[in-house]
């Protein structure tokens, strides 16, 4: 039996061009489930953790339309979304669990994650969040809210920038290891920190304090999979394979690699900044960390990919 974590990306809940209706996300959110009522007919433990990028995004625009109710800060965002997603979750993999004949409970959980209140991330935002705003509102909301905004010349908008912080501890990780270590893996699928986890800093001995920012949800799953002992680490995204030099006259996609090749070409600024190298560097500190195996495809090669037959597999005794 292996301990698996596995990492939604935001497109199991949220395609773009869509509405972003309930009945879509249900859709997506059964088809992403689907391999993972597999995993556990074969025995497996199972982690969930996934994305809200898109969900946190409509979110804060529904705030802004309601101008009588009082806007909730960033950290709350999250974790109501954590809260929503968790449900969309439950309730469809439940469904597949149940029909597999698989007598798993469904349990997500509202992680808070730990990051340090020093981090240089807070000094310089990177993360766009929310809606694009005209010139004249952006800096209308710096001067009132003291958000940072950033001009965004391909959209010709200005969006809010916030800290990207890096993650150091889910608050609740000692409580599921001990979870999972007492035999519950078997009984039940924990659904933990969606998005990246509720950021919050430690304020005094076991007394935390949420704050705005968004933590990067591939960094956060390496974590997850660090602090439960997970042996594998599946992060599935939106394409099947990790490309080097991606769309360029040099692409190339990457099947079966090592941590040192692979750690060559992020040196080598192979992977973007925004969209794989996050995934690239979480898979690299899961091995560092004493994972087996990392695994980064998309939802249709995943079985596939966990056999090896597909998708980016990181594993220390093979060479590209």
């Amino acid at each position: 039996m292996t301990r698996i974590v596995v990492a939604l990306g935001g497109n199991a809940i949220a395609r773009a061009g869509e509405r972003g209706t309930w009945e879509e996300a249900r859709a997506h959110a059964r088809q992403a489930v689907a391999p993972l009522a597999k995993l556990a007919k074969k025995g497996h433990e199972v982690v969930l953790t996934h994305g809200n990028g898109p969900q946190v995004g409509n979110l804060l625009l529904q705030q802004e339309s309601v101008r009588d109710v009082p806007p909730l800060p960033l950290d709350a965002v999250g974790a109501a979304t954590q809260g929503w997603i968790g449900y969309l979750l439950q309730q469809e993999l439940g469904t597949a669990l149940l029909r597999a004949h698989v007598p798993r409970t469904v349990v997500p959980i509202v992680t808070r994650v730990e990051v340090n209140a020093r981090d240089p991330a807070f000094k310089s935002p990177s993360k766009p969040v929310g809606r694009y705003y005209e010139e004249n509102e952006a800096h209308l909301l710096m001067k009132q809210k003291g958000w940072v905004m950033r001009h965004d010349m391909a959209r010709g908008g200005w969006r809010r920038i916030v800290p990207s912080p890096l993650p150091r501890r889910l608050v609740e990780g000692g409580a599921l290891r001990s979870l999972l270590d007492a035999g519950l893996g078997r009984r039940v699928v924990p659904i933990v920190a969606g998005g990246g986890g509720v950021p919050v800093v430690e304020r005094g001995k076991g007394r935390y304090e949420g704050v705005e920012a968004v933590i990067d949800k591939d960094r956060t799953a390496s974590l997850i999979a660090t602090s439960v002992g997970a042996s594998e680490l599946a992060i599935l995204t939106d394409v099947p394979y990790v490309c080097a030099a991606f769309h360029t006259p040099r692409e190339r996609r990457i099947g079966r690699t090592t941590p040192d090749a692979l750690r060559r070409l992020l040196e080598n600024g192979e992977f973007g900044e925004g969209s794989m190298r996050p995934k690239v560097e979480a898979a690299l500190d899961f091995q560092d960390h004493g994972g087996t195996r990392a695994v980064i495809t998309d939802i249709d090669h995943f079985s596939a990919a966990l056999r090896g037959q597909a998708g980016t597999v990181l594993e220390p005794l093979h060479e590209d």
